[in-house]
């Protein structure tokens, strides 16, 4: 089985009756954040996440499931299908991966996808001081890595004004 990402908040989604993709949203808790170390906006998505207010603009467009002509998508997602069931987070719900998909009460299948899981590799303090300095001027030699080990930021701007 290949490596798959877990949803976070910020991803984003599409529907297979819609033409404009709206971003994820979890309203269900506070508590279990990923890729983020700050641990202040990457909430993990969770099967916790139904009803009307789950995405940022609440709208795929317009909904071509309903007639013609389309009338505008209002998004009611049911249930999440083919999420991850090993682990239960603190509001009851269970992780969404990226190949979940989401029922829409209109439709009534599994046709919201997730194009965009939403992490981002964020480099840290940590990575820069775990990193092989000698690769690193290999990289990029104008720079004297030496120099950026040892050097303290300043609080201050350039030349030491403010």
């Amino acid at each position: 089985m290949a490596e798959k990402h877990i949803v976070v908040q910020g991803a984003m989604c599409k529907c297979q009756f819609g033409q404009v993709p709206d971003k994820l949203k979890v309203l269900t808790h506070q508590k279990e954040y990923a890729n983020d170390k700050s641990a202040s906006k990457k909430l993990i998505v969770t099967t916790k996440e139904i009803g009307a207010a789950t995405f940022e603009k609440n709208t795929f467009g317009n909904c071509t499931k309903m007639g013609v002509p389309p009338p505008p998508c209002k998004i009611m997602v049911t249930e999440w299908q083919k999420f991850y069931d090993k682990v239960q987070l603190s509001n009851g719900g269970y992780i969404i991966v990226e190949d979940s998909k989401a029922v829409c009460a209109i439709a009534g299948t599994p046709c919201i996808e997730i194009i965009d899981h939403g992490q981002r590799a964020e480099a840290s303090q940590q990575n820069f001081k775990n990193a092989d300095k000698d690769v690193q001027q290999q990289i990029n030699p104008l720079v004297d890595s030496e120099e950026m080990y040892n050097e303290q930021p300043s609080g201050g701007g350039q030349d030491g004004a403010i």
